[in-house]
């Protein structure tokens, strides 16, 4: 078998995420997939913004499980722009384009 390349390689979880998602290594599509099982099982998606209904479900609630992977995050991009969730707490919302930075700041 091809070793798996971009998004389906395997990468090794660090210690937070491993736990979450009770895997050492998966890939990132893997990561993710699993991570939105999580947020939509719980219904960790907001219902509204600034209490309007369109782009309802673009935020991402953190809840007591998700703040502890979210809190590892500290990114910066191509461009120079810092995603830091160190500092988010239980209940803040995260952008769902923002959990790519979330799995990239869990893995090794």
């Amino acid at each position: 078998m091809a070793e798996e390349k971009g998004l389906n390689k395997m990468v090794k979880l660090k210690a937070d995420l491993a736990a979450f998602l009770g895997a050492s290594s998966l890939s990132r599509t893997d990561i993710t997939k699993k991570l939105w099982d999580y947020i939509k099982a719980n219904k960790l998606q907001t219902k509204s913004v600034n209490g309007k209904p369109e782009n309802a479900g673009k935020y991402i609630v953190a809840d007591a499980k998700l703040i502890k992977i979210f809190n590892n995050t500290k990114t910066t991009s191509k461009t120079g722009k810092v995603t830091d969730f160190t500092k988010l707490k239980e209940g803040q919302t995260i952008d769902m384009m923002q959990l790519a930075s979330v799995v990239s700041a869990n893995i090794e």
